[in-house]
C-alpha cells in the first residue's frame, strides 16, 4: 500500500512523516523545507505475527508494508507554478490514497502560510490545487484524443468522456464524484489517475491536550469531521509533535508513554486502521519455521488471487487452500493439534479469504 502525504507548508506535515517512518526529512518552520520528495517504508503493526513467529519457532517475521510519500508543502497557486508543490504532484500519482494533514491548532510560534488558522480554507486550497493538476492532465489527453477521434470512434467516445469529466473538475468539484455511465468509462477514468479520485484520510493535527480527547472539543477538528463526511472520506486526530517523541522510543517505552498519555495508540495504527477500512483492506497470514508473513488484500478477494499475491503460479496452478482461522491455532497450539480437531479447513477456488485466516496454498504448476 502507497500513501502520499499533502498539505500546506507548516501543518506538521514532514514532522508527521518523520515520525511515521523515522526517515529523518528535514523538517523546519519555514515553507518548502520539503524540496524532494520523501520516502518511507514502514511495516504495518501487527501483534498476530509476533504470536506466531512463537508458536512456529520460525526464522523470521515479514510484516505487510505501507510506503509513505511526503511532497513539499502545497501553496495556493502551486498548480500555476507557485512555490514548489505542482513539480511534485506527479510524485503521488501512483498512490493508492492521499493523507491530507490539516492544521488544527493555534501556535504563534509556527507561522501559517496564510496567516491564520482555518481547516476548511485549507482544504479548499489544497482540492483546488489538486483539481487544477488533474485539469492539466485532461487537457493533454484531449489533445492527444481529438487528434485521432475523426477517425477512430473508440477515441471519439473517450473525448466525449475527457470533456464531460474537465467541466466538472472545472465546476470545482473533485473527480470522485463525478458519474460514470458504464463500465467502459470506469475503465478509461481509472486510466487517468487523477489525484482528486483518489480517496483521502484527513490527519488533523492537534496539541497533546486535544490527541487525549480525540479532538472532541477542538472546534477546528469538528470542521474537518464535516467535511470528510461529505466526501466519504476518512479522518484520524494525530499531535505530529508527541508522534515524533514516540518514534525515539523503544517499544516498551512508547507502550508506557502511550499509557500515561492515556491513549491506546499511536497515530501510526490509528492511520492504518483507517488506511485499510478507506481502502477495503485486510490481511491474511501465512505461517512455517522459515517464515511468518502477512499478505495485505481487497476484502472479497477469492483463494487463488490471494495465492496469486505470494506468487503467480500458485494462483495458476491452484488447486485448494487448507485454512485455519488465527484464533483457533493458537487456541489449540499447533496447525497439527488444530487439524486433528477439525478446524482446518479444505477450501475452494470460490471461497473468500477472511481477515486472519491462516493459510496453506496447495498448487501444481
Amino acid at each position: 500500500m502507497k500513501l502520499g502525504i499533502v498539505g500546506l507548508p507548516n501543518v506538521g506535515k514532514s514532522t508527521l512523516f518523520n515520525s511515521l517512518t523515522k526517515a529523518g526529512a528535514e523538517s523546519a518552520n519555514y515553507p518548502f523545507c520539503t524540496i524532494d520528495p520523501n520516502v518511507g517504508i514502514v511495516p504495518v503493526p501487527d501483534e498476530r505475527l509476533n504470536v506466531l513467529y512463537k508458536l512456529y519457532n520460525s526464522e523470521k517475521i515479514i510484516p505487510a508494508t505501507i510506503e509513505f510519500v511526503d511532497i513539499a508543502g502545497l501553496v495556493k497557486g502551486a498548480s500555476k507554478g507557485e512555490g514548489l508543490g505542482n513539480q511534485f504532484l506527479s510524485n503521488i500519482r501512483e498512490v493508492d490514497a492521499i493523507v491530507h494533514v490539516v492544521r488544527c491548532f493555534e501556535d504563534t510560534n509556527i507561522i501559517h502560510v496564510d496567516g491564520s488558522v482555518d481547516p476548511g480554507r485549507d482544504i479548499e486550497t489544497i482540492n483546488l490545487e489538486l483539481i487544477f493538476s488533474d485539469i492539466e492532465i485532461l487537457e493533454r489527453r484531449i489533445a492527444k484524443t481529438t487528434k485521432v477521434a475523426k477517425a477512430d470512434k473508440a477515441a471519439e467516445k473517450e473525448l466525449e468522456l475527457l470533456k464531460r469529466l474537465k467541466v466538472h473538475l472545472e465546476d470545482g468539484k473533485l473527480a470522485k464524484s463525478f458519474s460514470i455511465e458504464n463500465e467502459e468509462e470506469q475503465e478509461l477514468f481509472d486510466s487517468y489517475n487523477l489525484l482528486t479520485a483518489k480517496p483521502v484520510i484527513y490527519a488533523a493535527n492537534v496539541t497533546e491536550e486535544d490527541l487525549i480527547e480525540d479532538g472532541k472539543n477542538n472546534e477546528y477538528v469538528k470542521v474537518v469531521r464535516e467535511i470528510a463526511k461529505q466526501d466519504n472520506s476518512e479522518v484520524f486526530v494525530i499531535c505530529a509533535q508527541i508522534e515524533q517523541e514516540i518514534a525515539e522510543l523503544d517499544d516498551d517505552e512508547k507502550k508506557m508513554f502511550l499509557e500515561e498519555l492515556g491513549l491506546q495508540e499511536a497515530g501510526l495504527e490509528k492511520l492504518i486502521k483507517a488506511s485499510y477500512s478507506l481502502l477495503g483492506l485486510i490481511s491474511y497470514l501465512t505461517a512455517g519455521p522459515k517464515e511468518i508473513r502477512a499478505w495485505t488484500i481487497k476484502i472479497g478477494t477469492k483463494a487463488p488471487q490471494a495465492a496469486g499475491k505470494i506468487h503467480s503460479d500458485f494462483e495458476r496452478g491452484f488447486i485448494r487452500a487448507e485454512i485455519v482461522n488465527y484464533d483457533h491455532l493458537v487456541e489449540c497450539g499447533s496447525f497439527q493439534a488444530a487439524k486433528e480437531k477439525g478446524l482446518v479447513r479444505s477450501e475452494g477456488k470460490e471461497y473468500v479469504v477472511q481477515d486472519g485466516d491462516v493459510v496453506l496454498f496447495r498448487f501444481n504448476v
